[in-house]
């Protein structure tokens, strides 16, 4: 990926247009995340929660990548911490018994160690927890990570109340800098949460893209416009996603989707294109 197809984020951290997400691929993960790096993908997605993704698979694949001259400073690596109602019982990572900071930071430790990194270029919070003076016990601990360098930058996913986000936000020393949510209709395509980001500077992150919005791919505009730029329906989705500051996530098994998801940056839709696309969501 060219420098073009990074979005620089408020803490001067350089995150892919697109990511690879890792999410249920199980014993393959190391397969297939070395086969995205050498595609050209240079942002990876992952998470210290067993129970949907191998992490260690995430590491190995790294690993192999560095050995073989990609240097790590080239990959965006952001993994998360799952707070203890995310996880299968029989696989904690870290113990369920010691207080919210400790969780975090055994969780932390458990990443860097199946990652083979000393560091992370995001810390994301899995998912919000219900009682804000917990969520922000958690967020206090991830910061104390953020100030102690081990982690270039913060995020949260699966926030869909606006007025969460916003609490966290305005709560927050180390302000988010990267919210990650499913896009898709059943939250108005997040439309609230978006506008605040624009307004603060925050990266959108979207997972579950293509599969939450198979009638916005069917639609006739998104049709003619793969016709009229000889791609598919999804490039051109993933393209207007891109353009309007929105960073997807894929996690496509197919070497030669991976390559077709990277070539979106080969063109561009034009501004009335992107308006026929806004009016869809």
């Amino acid at each position: 990926m060219t420098d073009t197809n990074f979005i620089l984020s408020a803490n001067g951290v350089r995150v892919p247009g697109i990511i690879y997400g890792t999410a249920w691929k199980k014993e393959h993960t190391a397969r297939l995340v070395e086969q995205a790096l050498e595609a050209g993908f240079r942002g990876i997605d992952t998470a210290c929660q067993p129970k949907h993704y191998h992490e260690a698979g995430v590491g190995d694949a790294l690993s192999a990548c560095v050995r073989r001259g990609l240097s790590r400073d080239r990959i965006y690596l952001q993994t998360k911490f799952t707070p203890l109602n995310g996880h299968d019982p029989l696989q904690i990572p870290y113990d369920p018994d010691a207080v919210l900071a400790e969780q975090v930071s055994q969780s932390f430790q458990a990443s860097l160690r199946n990652l083979q990194t000393d560091y992370l270029d995001c810390l994301v919070l899995h998912s919000p927890l219900a009682d804000r003076q917990q969520l922000l016990e958690v967020w206090r601990a991830m910061e104390g990570i953020f100030q102690a360098g081990g982690a270039k930058q913060l995020g949260i996913s699966n926030c869909y109340e606006p007025e969460v986000f916003k609490f966290l936000y305005q709560a927050a020393t180390v302000k988010p800098a990267v919210i990650q949510n499913r896009f898709y209709a059943d939250t108005d395509h997040d439309r609230d949460i978006r506008q605040f980001c624009r307004q603060q500077g925050v990266i959108y992150q979207s997972f579950w893209t293509l599969t939450a919005n198979p009638k916005i791919l069917a639609d006739t505009v998104i049709q003619d416009l793969a016709t009229t730029y000889q791609r598919s329906s999804a490039q051109i989705f993933f393209r207007y996603l891109t353009q309007i500051g929105i960073v997807p996530l894929t996690g496509t098994s197919s070497v030669d989707h991976m390559r077709a998801d990277l070539a979106i940056f080969e063109f561009k839709l034009t501004e009335d294109e992107c308006a026929e696309i806004q009016r869809l969501l």
